[in-house]
Order: C-alpha cells, then sequence, then structure tokens
C-alpha cells in the first residue's frame, strides 16, 4: 500500500470512527429524552440528521492536528473530539440558518423549517413559523449541549485549564461573536467609507468562520496530544489564512454556487443580506449608482432572478470576484508556505496539503 493510499484509509477509518460515536453519543441521549417525553423524539431527529452529513473538515483538521503532533492513529480520545466537534458545528448550522432565514441545508429543508412543516402538518394552533424557530432555537441548543458533554467524555486531556479545554473554549466564544458582528453589519446598512467595508468583513468573516473552520480544531487536536508551543503557532500559521480562504470561497458560492451542488437556491446569500467580502469589494470598486443598487437590493424579501442576475454582473463587471479569487489565491500560498515549514512528519504534512486543496478549490 502506498503512503496515499494509507492515507485515505486511515482517514476513512477515522471518519467511520466519528460517525460511529455519534451515533453511540446521541442514542444514550435519545433514551434520556425519550424517558422526559416521547414529543422530544423530532428534535432529537433533526440533530442526528444533520451530524450525519457535511465534509467533517473540523473533525478531520482536529485529526491531523493530533497525528501531527504524535498521537496514536484512531485513538479513542481523538474521535470523540471529533464527534464533540461535528455537534458544536450542527449547533451552529442551526442557529445560523434561523438568523439568516435559510430555507435549506445539504439540500433539505433547515432544521426550523422542517419543526415548522411539522406544525402544518399537525394542524397545530398560532404561528407555525414562529414554533418553528423556537423548536430550532431549541435543537441548536442541545447540541450546543451535547458537544460540551462529549467533550468532557475526552478526559483528562480536556480537563479544566488544559490548553485543549482553553482552545475549546475560545472557539466557542469566537463564533458567538463574530456572528453578532454578521448580523450588526446587515442591520447597520451601508457603511459610508466603502473602503471600510472590505476590512469589516474581513474580520466577520476569521471571527465567525475561519478560527472555527480550520484553525481551532487543528490546534485543538495537537493540543490534545500534547503539542508544544511553537508547534500550536505553526498550526496557527497554516490554518487561519486556510480558513479565510475557505469562507471567501464559501463567499463565492453564495452568489455564483449552483444549487445542485451547493443545495441552496443560487444567490441565497444575497437574499439573505450578507455583507461578505465580496459584497464589499463590489460596494468598494463599483460606480456610485451600481453600489447604490446593490446596498438597497441586499436582503430584501422581493428580490428576484433579475435581481440576482444584476448584482452578479456589478460583482463580475466591477472586478469584485476577480479580486476575490486572487484574495483567496493569497491565502492559500499563505497557508501552504506555513505548512511547509511545519515540524510535522511527511505523512500528516501530506495529509493537511490535501484537505487545503480540497478546502480552497470546492465546487460546493
Amino acid at each position: 500500500m502506498t503512503a496515499g493510499e494509507q492515507l485515505l484509509v486511515e482517514q476513512a477509518d477515522f471518519v467511520a470512527a466519528v460517525a460511529a460515536r455519534l451515533r453511540e453519543f446521541l442514542a444514550g441521549r435519545q433514551e434520556i429524552m425519550s424517558a422526559i417525553s416521547p414529543d422530544i423524539d423530532p428534535i432529537m431527529d433533526s440533530i442526528s440528521n444533520l451530524v450525519t452529513g457535511g465534509k467533517r473538515l473540523r473533525a478531520l483538521m482536529c485529526y491531523w492536528g493530533w497525528r501531527g503532533a504524535g498521537g496514536s492513529a484512531g485513538a479513542g480520545e481523538i474521535v470523540t473530539a471529533g464527534a464533540a466537534l461535528e455537534l458544536f458545528q450542527a449547533a451552529a448550522l442551526i442557529h445560523d440558518d434561523i438568523i439568516d432565514r435559510s430555507d435549506t441545508r445539504r439540500g433539505g429543508p433547515s432544521v426550523h423549517r422542517r419543526f415548522g412543516q411539522l406544525h402544518r402538518e399537525q394542524g397545530w394552533a398560532l404561528d407555525g413559523e414562529r414554533f418553528g424557530q423556537a423548536a430550532g432555537i431549541l435543537a441548536g441548543d442541545l447540541c450546543l449541549s451535547f458537544s460540551e458533554e462529549a467533550f468532557t467524555d475526552i478526559g483528562p486531556r480536556a480537563a479544566s485549564g488544559s490548553t485543549a479545554r482553553l482552545i475549546f473554549n475560545l472557539m466557542r466564544a469566537e463564533v458567538m461573536a463574530g456572528q453578532y458582528l454578521d448580523i450588526l453589519e446587515e442591520v447597520a446598512g451601508p457603511v459610508r467609507d466603502r473602503t471600510q467595508a472590505v476590512s469589516r468583513a474581513q474580520s466577520i468573516i476569521r471571527f465567525k468562520s475561519a478560527k472555527y473552520s480550520t484553525e481551532h480544531p487543528l490546534a485543538l487536536g495537537g493540543a490534545l496530544a500534547g503539542a508544544p508551543d511553537d508547534l500550536l503557532r505553526g498550526y496557527s500559521a497554516f490554518a487561519l489564512p486556510l480558513g479565510e480562504a475557505f469562507q471567501l470561497r464559501d463567499d463565492v458560492l453564495g452568489v455564483f454556487g449552483d444549487p445542485v451542488t451547493t443545495g441552496k437556491p443560487a444567490g441565497d446569500d444575497l437574499r439573505e443580506g450578507k455583507r461578505t467580502v465580496l459584497v464589499a469589494l463590489a460596494l468598494e470598486q463599483s460606480g456610485d449608482a451600481e453600489s447604490a443598487f446593490i446596498d438597497r437590493k441586499l436582503g430584501s424579501p422581493d428580490l428576484d432572478s433579475t435581481d440576482v442576475a444584476e448584482i452578479r454582473r456589478i460583482i463580475v463587471d466591477c472586478g469584485a470576484l476577480q479580486a476575490t479569487e486572487l484574495l483567496i489565491g493569497q491565502y492559500a500560498d499563505n497557508a501552504l508556505s506555513a505548512l511547509a515549514e511545519l515540524p510535522v512528519d511527511e505523512f500528516s504534512r501530506s495529509a493537511l496539503r490535501k484537505l487545503a486543496e480540497a478546502s480552497v478549490s470546492r465546487a460546493s
């Protein structure tokens, strides 16, 4: 077996182990929740459904951070850490979809929309949309609670005061802060100084997405394996620009992505009013009339396909799309340069390189 084949087998084994750990964990919690009332089963079902999908990017970053720091393949601690990260990711997705009023997630209805549909099917009283949002919030909160439980199950390596625990706590706090900055940017409206829009958008993606998508999971795996501070700093130098490139690619897909592959309607980010780096660059580089059009239409409930097409045209013609692609390339280059300097074995370096390339060039 070649090194590349061995890498794929080991990675697949880890992904399967995380999936099994999630099933085992949620089955145990299902018994507890069903004992309270079988009416809670739909919440548990929604969580189980959500954590069965996805690319496991955060869990994989954590795993290769562990392996690069000398952790053994397939160890129970790192499998449990991967499960905890997947539960936290599920919580973030559920809450994010409510905040963004997203109807879909991974090609199906988002969690709060599923509960709205349940309300209609059962013919229940009062406001179905409000019920769906409330149930979604609670499902997300339960995921947060489960994530904490799973992380605690790791044992002494994740105990209070440990480096791993500090990283896990910081990661969760930063995501909430970044999410607030994101919704604040939407409601605050147009930024008078257009050049500020780009820097503000970059700050949002760093704390809302980049750090918890790549930087913190990688460092978390390293910390669990006892990585020294210099290796953790090297992990950050590699993973932070990678996370920023990953989110910029996501922003491009949110405007130009194919619904068949992204699982979301075309131009969904525009309907949700997201002031991404891509949008900020368009506001900065387009003319006054065109930037005013974007400001007026962004997040509008009556945004139609014609408006989406016009905003796309502006983004392309003013050079914002090209500028975003250049940023993605710069961040990716910075990440790969830092990766080359990491004091890890070539097996782990190769795995991290493959993750980086897949994250930046993905089509969905």
